[in-house]
């Protein structure tokens, strides 16, 4: 077995040749020393073999480390968490999930102070120990904590990398205002950089989705850094996918002039429903869904076509409703076709909302509107921070060179048949 000194006996050895080290430095150090010891005591417990180990138990290899910013009663330490050839890996010791569960606790106590409370908050408060409740100062103190690292979160710079996709969604959560409870509109950006991980790029709150509210949305994003393509510089967001809201796609137009709109196939299903009803469209969308399963964007445009043609008797207004959508609808074909199932619907945030009512639903009514941006943001730094430590890209580094390739390629315009800017 390969024999290696710790980080803390190594630390250890450093202090005692340094006897005019600062106590609370030194304490830091250790501090920081010890948790990366038991950190790797954990990846090798987890791989079956210590660094520069071998053995027959070893399950995989480590690939390199991502660095950790831990904020400790000593002060902020920096680990470097390993990484893995195969899967991820993530120190249990680290509690990833704790943001997210103080900031649910802090809401739901603010909503008992504030008297607004439902039988199934006091249930909750007193499940987590509070028989007797809980003072406002002390309510203050843990949404103070919070509210710095969210705000810090949600308006970070951006110009680190660039997104070539992007995707906007919408979600509704009720607020009470001024004694009244409201729906209040939750948007959320989520990207996808060209080294082909996801990224949370920002939310907001408002009271609807209207295109005053999007275009100040988008316009915030820009202003944090996020990169908008060009014919002179390709290099931004190229898709934009989403639904059809019309509010969206005029802010859409007017802040990232320079990218495609893809219009959520799902949604578009949907839309085909209410027009003509669940037992007629099930048929029509599984006609539909052909589309989608072609293997070139040659083929894409020609089954569109054939699609379109084929309903038009028995279903006219579907028939209208896919040629009006069509540079809409097939954007993704112009992309990598290992893409295609990621960008030509809206699914992927989606699943993020869920994740997101799913917590919302625990605390019903929120006071105000501080505590939508508390839990949800927390939410969503809590899973970007599990996009970024995990090991797998959402996108291979192959198909990203591709997409490279084809955004440059002359920085032609997209329409159906490629990228279409949306000012076009």
């Amino acid at each position: 077995m390969t024999h290696t000194n710790s980080a803390v006996q190594t630390l250890i050895s450093k202090v005692l040749g340094d006897p005019e080290a600062e106590h609370a430095d030194v304490f830091r150090h250790m501090l920081q020393a010890g948790l990366q010891d038991l950190i790797e005591a954990v990846v090798a417990a987890a791989i079956g073999a210590a660094k520069y180990e071998r053995t027959e138990e070893r399950s995989t290899r480590r690939n390199g480390t991502r660095t950790k910013k831990l904020a400790t009663p000593a002060g902020e330490v920096d680990l470097a968490i390993p990484k893995l050839r195969q899967g991820s890996f993530f120190p249990s010791l680290l509690n990833p999930r704790r943001r997210v569960d103080k900031a649910l606790y802090a809401v739901i106590c603010q909503a008992w102070i504030d008297g607004v409370s439902t039988r199934k908050v006091d249930d909750l408060i007193r499940a987590l120990g509070n028989e007797s409740g809980i003072s406002r100062s002390t309510v203050s103190r843990i949404c103070a904590d919070i509210d710095d690292s969210v705000q810090d979160f949600l308006h970070r710079r951006l110009e680190h990398t660039w997104f070539p996709y992007l995707y906007l969604d919408a979600t509704y959560v009720e607020v009470r205002h001024q004694g009244r409870v409201m729906s209040q509109a939750v948007v959320i950006a989520t990207g996808v950089s060209i080294e082909g991980r996801r990224e949370i790029l920002g939310m907001s709150v408002g009271d609807s989705e209207n295109t005053d509210f999007w275009t100040q949305f988008l316009r915030g994003l820009r202003e944090r850094g996020l990169k908008t393509a060009s014919l002179d510089d390709p290099e931004g967001v190229a898709v934009v996918v989403s639904d059809a809201h019309s509010g969206l796609k005029a802010a859409v137009k007017a802040i990232l002039p320079g990218a495609g709109w893809q219009r959520c196939r799902v949604h578009f299903a949907r839309n085909v429903s209410q027009k003509i009803g669940t037992v007629h469209s099930k048929p029509v969308n599984a006609l539909i869904s052909t589309i989608f399963a072609q293997t070139s964007q040659e083929a894409v445009m020609a089954h569109y076509k054939q699609v379109t043609g084929s309903i038009r008797t028995q279903f006219p207004q579907v028939a209208a409703m896919l040629d009006a959508a069509e540079t809409e609808l097939t954007v993704f074909a112009a992309m990598p076709r290992e893409h295609w199932q990621k960008i030509w619907s809206n699914n992927p945030i989606e699943r993020l909302n869920r994740e997101v009512k799913r917590r919302a639903d625990v605390v019903q009514i929120f006071p105000n509107r501080e505590s939508v941006t508390r839990l949800v943001g927390a939410v969503l730094q809590e899973q970007h921070e599990e996009w970024f430590y995990g090991e797998r890209r959402y996108l291979s580094e192959i198909s990203m060179r591709k997409l490279l390739h084809t955004v440059r390629r002359e920085a032609e315009p997209v329409t159906g048949s490629g990228v279409l800017p949306l000012s076009a």
